[in-house]
């Protein structure tokens, strides 16, 4: 079998190389392939050409030489390929950082301040209607999505509407806003697929839909042109909707672009600040307490903003000068105005903070701030309210926890939620809302902890049960991460745990509960205390009688 094979192998081999000597006598025969001579080098002199090998010579050569020499050219087009693959893959890397070259220097992260949500914040909550809009988009985040397409429509009249009352052309406004097209690009993170026109025409659009709805808050609506029977411009069940959307971190227009809009319209191109004002007095409904802005305080409003009006009034200002980023950094600001101001770090805080670097998961799981209201109760701690507007402004006093009331509504979730995802992702920004979201969650662990703060009069709630209301400050701070060095609430806290750990506080405590927690428990109290005095006057004259008789 093997010989059979050798002799088929060489006969194959044979036969390819007489088509070779056939095909080279061929080539040699045309004209083209006959070599010329020089006529100045001597014949003698010129090397003569290698002639083919002969069948025989060629026979001579070993079979395994010719698959040595397949096998090598096998080798030198598997090196060409991997040394192909790889050339691309080295174009590949410098094309990426080329690119990332660009974007590092084409990036300004110093002007960056409207963000979107980080994922693991989004992940973490079941419902997405939190921090995506339902029915308005504004800004590039949501720009198109077909959910929101409805309100379009309504932007570009309140666009007309504005260009009508002020007899304006829009190109004023395109012209305007065009100058701080690239400024406004700085705001946003990432790169924003829109060209330079649509950017600018959405900015306009949306802005000035914002601003009616400001403006409308403010002086009224039928002021500014709009029918009382309008689906939209009117004080209707969709306004609740609509300033959720618009609180929305991913929905948020730069307050400088809101200032010129409304600098065009009243013909003072740089004024600063009104905007802030008015949006305070539009998102008054969404502060999550009870106390709202005082009537005396909304009539101090621009009365009238129009330019059919020559008078100048004094603007709505209860909280002094308001600047910020966007509207919700303008809430949250109002929110937290004279805020607590912790004592300065010294130098050895500054450099134990800097040594431990305490920066912990806002996560009942690793860290319970504080106890919740049921332990507390039993180790003392007394819950009364604090007559204040100021919902963060929990003090503690001679085992007393005042706290603010608080209101809790539909809307209450997407506020916190938003503001709280503000609060991780802007570097200039305190932790305020987060801590106080934190010590709300740490004080609630069950339905029973909501019944009793609501007992109290701390806790009002729109929501269908206690056990909604629990649930809602369980899951508002997970995967949160904070600096609780930062945290006025996490010292107040630390005060209140060292005040349980005195036992005679929480014995005194039982004794109140079980024994003065009601007028009948008192009088069988003093009862019991009378007859077992009169008892032991008994028994002290008996034994005295005995013994002196």
């Amino acid at each position: 079998m093997v010989a059979v094979f050798n002799k088929e192998l060489l006969s194959w081999y044979l036969i390819t190389v007489k088509l070779r000597e056939t095909v080279e006598a061929g080539t040699a025969k045309s004209p083209d392939s006959t070599p010329s001579r020089d006529p100045r080098v001597d014949p003698a002199q010129q090397q003569p050409q290698p002639q083919p090998k002969t069948q025989l010579e060629k026979q001579e050569l070993p079979f395994s030489h010719l698959i040595t020499v397949n096998g090598g050219g096998e080798n030198v087009e598997e090196e060409e390929e991997g040394n192909r693959k790889e050339s691309e893959h080295v174009i590949s890397i410098r094309e990426k950082l080329e690119q990332a070259r660009q974007d590092h220097d084409a990036a300004s992260w110093s002007k960056l301040c409207i963000y979107r949500i980080p994922r693991i914040l989004r992940e973490g909550h079941e419902s997405h209607k939190a921090f995506v809009p339902q029915i308005v988009s504004l800004g590039p985040y949501h720009h198109g999505q077909k959910h929101l397409l409805d309100m379009e429509g309504h932007k570009w009249r309140s666009l007309h509407q504005i260009l009508k009352r002020n007899r304006q052309d829009a190109n004023l406004y395109l012209d305007s806003i065009g100058e701080l097209e690239e400024k406004a690009r700085a705001c946003y993170e990432g790169p924003i697929l829109l060209s330079s026109y649509e950017f600018v025409e959405m900015m306009v659009l949306d802005g000035c839909f914002m601003l009616e709805f400001f403006r409308g808050a403010a002086e009224d609506f039928k002021h500014l042109g709009y029918s009382r029977n309008d689906p939209v411009f009117a004080m209707r069940a969709v306004m609740h909707s609509i300033q959720r959307d618009m609180i929305m971190l991913e929905n948020q227009i730069p307050l400088f672009v809101l200032d010129r809009l409304l600098g065009l319209q009243i013909g003072e191109p740089d004024q600063r600040g009104l905007v802030a004002k008015l949006a305070l007095r539009f998102f008054d409904p969404l502060i999550p307490t009870d106390e709202p802005l005082r009537q005396r305080e909304r009539n101090k409003l621009v009365s009238s903003l129009s330019r059919s009006s020559g008078t100048t009034t004094t603007p709505f200002d209860p909280f002094a000068d308001q600047t910020g980023l966007h509207c919700l950094d303008v809430f949250r600001g109002s929110l937290l105005r004279k805020g607590p101001t912790p004592e300065p770090p010294t130098a050895s805080r500054i450099w134990m903070k800097r040594k431990s670097r305490t920066v912990r998961v806002a996560d009942k799981r690793r860290q319970q701030l504080i106890h919740c209201v049921t332990e507390l109760k039993e180790a003392g701690v007394e819950f009364r309210k604090r007559k204040t507007d100021r919902f963060w402004d929990i003090k503690f006093e001679n085992g007393v926890l005042w706290i603010p009331r608080l209101l809790i509504h539909d809307g209450t979730k997407s506020l916190f939620l938003n503001l709280i995802a503000f609060e991780q992702c802007h570097l200039d920004c305190s932790n305020d809302i987060t801590s106080y979201v934190i010590f709300m969650d740490n004080l609630i662990n069950s339905p029973e902890d909501v019944a009793y703060l609501h007992y109290r009069d701390i806790i009002e709630h729109w929501l269908g049960s206690d056990a909604e209301v629990s649930e809602l400050f369980n899951k508002l701070c997970q995967e949160v991460v904070y600096d609780i060095n930062h945290s006025e609430l996490a010292r107040l806290s630390e005060q209140v745990n060292r005040y349980c750990n005195y036992r005679w506080n929480a014995w005194r405590a039982s004794l109140a509960h079980n024994y003065f927690n009601n007028p009948w428990a008192i009088i069988s109290v003093f009862a019991a205390v009378f007859l077992l005095l009169l008892t032991s006057l008994q028994t002290f004259y008996s034994v005295y009688a005995y013994y002196r008789p």
